[in-house]
């Protein structure tokens, strides 16, 4: 299969690379910048804009499929300029995407659209599927203005998966990158009470979710992303200690959080608990399902 991925230099989009060319796809990675260390056989990067039109659209049109990953990361202090940017970082490639697709002779490509489970809203007593509502606050808004931008492919006659990530847990990148090493120094510990939920995924269910949504033909529509077993941030801190074989007896304060960070403290000292329903209707084999087993693995690496 052909397909263009926008978003591939990140995290995960460097994960999905090396997937999908095992699999024998042919990949073209959109980038700002020349990438020679993404250069191979079956992969070829273009420079171009995801926030602007160019050729590189014409391109998106000729492949079978579009995986679309860009978007800010939200870990910043949100000013109105940075929730401006959240916000354009994402809904605008989404619309030069469909763009795109329009510009399709014959069958349209397949788009897998990235989108978060910060769709929902923040709860202590309620688990999400793919059918809950979504949330009122600034981040749920950008998820549905997102989707929306996403699902206006649907109409063009593209299969549209829109993929709501958790929290993505890999050794010694993302979020692990943080907090392993403070782990390993017994700094850690639970933000505010800890209870709130924690929803998460290993990046090797990610990729593999992703793999499902590009050739399975009967999914379309909302996909959590996300692992089964629903926990809370205390259970995921325990989890990390007991991995590193140190205490977390150091709770992060919400008003801490708050002077760090002002209105995603809300993101990081609540959450939302969200099962991924429709990758469990198709029996989805989960490789790490236990956050424990998640965790220990990851600390190996480390």
């Amino acid at each position: 299969m052909r397909i263009f991925l926008l978003g591939g230099t990140g995290f995960i989009g460097r994960h999905l690379i090396s997937h999908l060319t095992r699999k024998g796809h042919q990949l073209i990675i959109l980038s700002r910048a020349p990438r020679p260390d993404l250069e191979q056989d079956k992969v070829t990067v273009l420079v171009g804009d995801p926030l602007q039109a160019g050729t590189w659209q014409e391109r998106a049109a000729e492949c079978q499929a579009i995986i679309n990953l860009v978007g800010r990361n939200i870990m910043a202090r949100w000013t109105r300029t940075v929730k401006n940017e959240i916000l354009e970082s994402r809904v605008q490639p989404t619309n030069l995407v469909v763009q795109a697709i329009k510009k399709s002779a014959g069958d349209k490509p397949v788009l897998i659209n990235a989108n978060a489970v910060g769709y929902y809203p923040f709860t202590d007593t309620r688990v999400f599927d793919e059918t809950g509502p979504p949330g009122d606050h600034f981040l749920a808004r950008v998820c549905v203005a997102w989707q929306e931008a996403a699902q206006q492919a649907s109409s063009l006659g593209s299969r549209v998966v829109v993929a709501r990530f958790a929290p993505v847990l890999a050794p010694g990148e993302g979020m692990l990158q943080l907090l392993l090493p403070l782990f390993k120094k017994g700094l850690g510990g639970r933000i505010g009470s800890g209870n709130q939920a924690f929803p998460w995924i290993h990046i090797q269910d990610v990729v593999q979710a992703l793999d499902l949504a590009l050739t399975d033909h009967t999914l379309e529509g909302s996909l959590n992303v996300c692992a089964p077993q629903v926990i809370t941030n205390a259970r995921f801190t325990q989890a990390l200690a007991r991995a590193v074989n140190r205490p977390a007896v150091l709770p992060v304060p919400e008003f801490a959080l708050r002077l760090r960070f002002g209105e995603l403290a809300d993101m990081l000292s609540k959450g939302q608990a969200v099962v991924p329903a429709v990758l469990q209707k198709r029996e989805f084999p989960f490789i790490y399902s236990d956050i424990d087993q998640a965790v220990q693995e990851m600390a190996g690496h480390g």
